[in-house]
């Protein structure tokens, strides 16, 4: 829709008037300071002069607008707040003076284009900061002024948090796809605290919208700056409307509710899902050997390929045993050899899969490696020179006083870590971790008995085996009993050499009086594979379980509030995963339950949770929001209603 008219059914002037009046509290204000030289000024600035006028046509050699007011403003946050469209490839000088704004445009306008300069609720009368209102300056080089609106909000796709301060914008739908990567956005507008945002001065049109996370400022998306993008296309419109405002008598008593005829534009509840892409560039970041017997690989994305290692004049065969994460790209090298650890200035070969940066293709590349550990041979051979030194001082010592029980130095043993609560529910097991990898684990000397009245009967038990320094006993846990755990010595030996000192500890599983359960029914999903999450406060998982049939169960819950959040598991891998522009691909689903979850002793909690029954906006539960909105400074009209309360 093109007019020449901000409004579909007013001239710009006229419809200024009315958003004013609309944002402007009618009755007596008095320019009083409060307690008590009279009542506090509630009145916010009026614009009262222009350069230009506020939607003129024809405007092709502007340089600055200037907007004078009723009295001394100032800005709040304008480098947050104050945002031209089209955007600006040199940012606009703003300057407050008195009564007076300027915005002088560096760049040379485009034909035919309508400018708008959204000011949001930055303009503020400079005594008791009574904001202008959501106020947006426009004018057009062209013939035509264009009016439509887009709005409303970005949040994060994986928390449902709204993002403050990210770009949004919109290109023309013939513009194709790659447009986002390679020219600036068409018309643009920056979210408020609460995420939300309106493009103004739009064209009538169909469009592709974005959001932006513009760390260089070009107003197009380059790898690494978070984005969000609707699948769909957007078609703007408008229709005519009625919204109701309060009319107030005086500063303190409201003396009407007015319905105010306005133009609603459309769509105004865009919600795009904001994400930061998983990197799939990958190379090498670093090497580090902190060690001599073992040094690790950072990459900056996972691989299928699994590195090689080489060495210069001798077969790496048996030297080097391989700690990899699931996806390649933190790999650590444990040494087996000794003669090759013993060496501080180690030199291999490295071979692995790279991505070339501007085809974006996968190659195989070698690179020399000298590895030189920060803690050398050398430093660790002083060190155990001086700790014996210091035993043998300790020895002589005790001889003196003709203590001869501690001749013999205790032999270094295996570090391990044993992760036993003193109660266990009974839906969890036993771990032991090692510092270093196991090269030989005799799991006969792993014992675990049931403890009834102080008799120990042993009862079965099973040892499994994850990844190279971890192992977990399992056994059948009967709720309330007593159990010990015991491991024999030099059961378990590392690489080093160190084996095990004996271990023995005593546990009880959790009783069923102790905790709660919680069985969810859902309904309202696209897709049979969902993933439901129990958080605790600050979205922390504490369980998921995957949706069968349905339902989801969760057992043996320590008493206490939990919230519940759900994500499409669309690739089956059991977790949240981000999306892909350039694939087109849009993060997973989340989905919150709105209210809080109290799970009760020795009690079973029943919920019925529809995914569908909220819009993402109302779903997140209050006690979750990290934006719980700013401290809000408090309004000359509220400081005035508090006036009245004292005074009575």
């Amino acid at each position: 829709m093109n007019k020449g008219d901000w409004s579909v059914e007013k001239s710009g002037v006229a419809l200024l008037c009315a958003v004013f009046l609309s944002f402007f509290p009618l009755g007596c204000a008095n320019p009083g300071s409060g307690p008590d030289g009279g009542p506090y000024d509630e009145e916010p600035p009026r614009l009262v002069a222009m350069t230009p006028k506020i939607g003129e046509k024809d405007v092709n050699h502007l340089k600055k607008v200037t907007l004078v007011f009723s009295e001394n403003v100032k800005l709040d946050n304008p480098s947050e707040k104050v945002v031209v469209s089209p955007p600006q490839e040199e940012m606009p000088e703003i300057k407050v003076s008195g009564k007076r704004v300027s915005v002088e445009l560096l760049d040379t306008l485009k034909p035919n284009t309508t400018y708008t300069i959204d000011f949001s609720d930055a303009i503020q009368d400079a005594t008791e900061g009574n904001p202008l209102g959501q106020f947006t300056y426009f004018f057009s080089t062209g013939g035509e002024v264009d009016t439509m609106e887009v709005a409303g909000n970005v949040v994060d796709a994986e928390t449902l948090e709204p993002i403050k301060g990210i770009l949004v914008g919109l290109y023309d739908v013939a513009l194709p796809d790659s447009a986002f990567a390679t020219q600036p956005l068409s018309r643009v507008a920056r979210t408020d605290e609460q995420g939300r945002f309106a493009i103004k001065g739009v064209r009538q049109g169909q469009y592709r919208i974005y959001a932006l996370k513009d760390l260089d400022g070009n107003a197009f998306w380059n790898r690494g700056e978070q984005l969000a993008f609707l699948s769909d296309t957007l078609t703007t419109g408008c229709y005519a409307d009625i919204r109701h405002d309060t009319i107030w008598a005086d500063t303190v008593r409201w003396d009407s509710i007015q319905a105010i005829p306005y133009t609603h534009f459309t769509p105004d509840d865009i919600v795009l899902r904001a994400f930061n892409e998983k990197s799939t560039l990958r190379t090498r970041l670093k090497t580090v050997r902190e060690v001599p017997n073992h040094f690790t690989s950072y990459f900056t994305a996972p691989s299928s390929h699994v590195p090689t290692l080489s060495m210069p004049g001798r077969s790496c065969e048996g030297v080097f045993l391989e700690d990899r994460n699931a996806t390649n790209d933190t790999i650590t090298y444990w040494i087996l050899d000794s003669i090759v650890a013993a060496n501080d200035s180690l030199q291999v070969y490295y071979t692995y899969e790279a991505t070339n940066d501007s085809t974006f293709q996968r190659y195989l590349v070698t690179d020399t490696l000298d590895l030189v550990p920060r803690m050398t041979n050398a430093r660790i051979l002083k060190e155990k020179k001086q700790e014996e030194e210091r035993w043998q001082k300790q020895v002589e010592k005790r001889h003196k006083r003709g203590d001869y029980s501690q001749d013999q130095r205790p032999v270094e043993a295996l570090r391990m870590k044993e992760s036993i609560p003193a109660t266990l529910p009974p839906d969890e097991n036993l771990a032991f971790t090692t510092d270093e990898p196991i090269m030989r684990l005799d799991t006969a000397g792993i014992h675990l008995s049931l403890v009834v009245d102080s008799v120990e009967t042993p009862v079965p038990l099973r040892v499994e085996r994850q990844g190279l320094m971890l192992f977990r006993v399992l056994g059948e846990w009967r709720p309330e009993q007593k159990y010990v755990i015991a491991l024999d010595s030099a059961i378990v030996e590392g690489i080093s050499g160190h084996v095990n000192n004996p271990t023995r500890r005593e546990f009880r599983i959790t009783s069923q009086a102790d905790v709660g359960s919680l069985f969810v029914t859902l309904t309202g999903t696209d897709t049979t594979a969902v993933i439901v999450q129990l958080l605790k406060t600050g979205d922390k998982v504490a369980k998921q379980t995957a949706v069968i049939d349905g339902h989801a169960d969760f057992f043996y819950l320590k008493p206490g509030d939990y919230f519940l959040r759900a994500f499409a598991d669309e690739n089956g891998n059991g977790r949240w995963d981000t999306g892909d522009y350039l694939l087109r691909r849009q993060p997973e689903t989340v989905t919150y339950y709105p209210e809080k979850v109290v799970i009760r002793e020795n009690w079973d909690t029943e919920v019925t949770w529809n995914l569908k029954a909220l819009p993402a906006l109302r779903q997140k539960p209050a006690d979750l929001r990290k934006a719980k909105g700013q401290q809000r400074k408090q309004s000359a009209h509220e400081k005035n209603i508090e006036r009245e309360r004292k005074r009575k």
